[in-house]
């Protein structure tokens, strides 16, 4: 587990390094993107198979901030636009990213509660960005070294390849640090 461990701070830490995506006019900077975000994906199929059959994928991460995005293929409803489930699933899984590459393997998110908006049908693909305060990760870090847990909330706009905002979500996560042997 301790390799894996440090995979995982090697590649938020690599991918962090790695600057803008300058697409192949930087064509080392693009395939090391490249490998990082298939190496994360990959790191998040392992841990829920359900996320790559439905084509949820990372697409950046760095301190404080993951975008992601699923497809609208394979996940269309009655309707032809995206499956509700799908939008659960593209707007809960960055919690579990962010808390995975900033605060490391040692502290293991919950999803405690979840809403979200529908404003308007999607019929393309969908991108949520999340982010979380340097300040705000330092105090979930320190609250859970203290106490063996600590919770945090998440919001998002979720928007299709337009930028139109379709949803918006809130989810309240507890952070539960693992081997914590202090007083619960």
């Amino acid at each position: 587990m301790k390799i894996m461990d440090r995979m995982i701070d090697l590649t938020g830490n690599w991918l962090a390094e790695l600057g803008p995506d300058n697409g192949l006019s930087e064509p080392v900077i693009w395939l090391k993107r490249r490998g990082g975000y298939a190496f994360v994906n990959r790191l998040v199929g392992s841990a829920i198979p359900f996320a790559p059959r439905n084509r949820f994928a990372v697409e950046e991460v760095r301190t404080g901030y993951v975008r992601a995005r699923i497809a609208i293929k394979g996940n269309k409803n009655h309707f032809g636009s995206l499956y509700a489930g799908a939008y659960f699933v593209v707007a809960e899984i960055p919690g579990g990213v962010l808390t995975l590459f900033d605060l490391g393997p040692a502290y293991v998110p919950i999803l405690k509660e979840m809403t979200l908006a529908f404003l308007k049908p999607s019929d393309t693909d969908v991108i949520v960005e999340m982010s979380l305060t340097d300040a705000e990760l330092t105090r979930i870090r320190e609250e859970s070294d203290a106490t063996g847990r600590a919770v945090f909330t998440l919001t998002g706009e979720l928007r299709d390849e337009t930028g139109e905002i379709v949803a918006r979500s809130t989810a309240h996560y507890r952070v539960k640090k693992k081997g914590f042997t202090g007083l619960e």
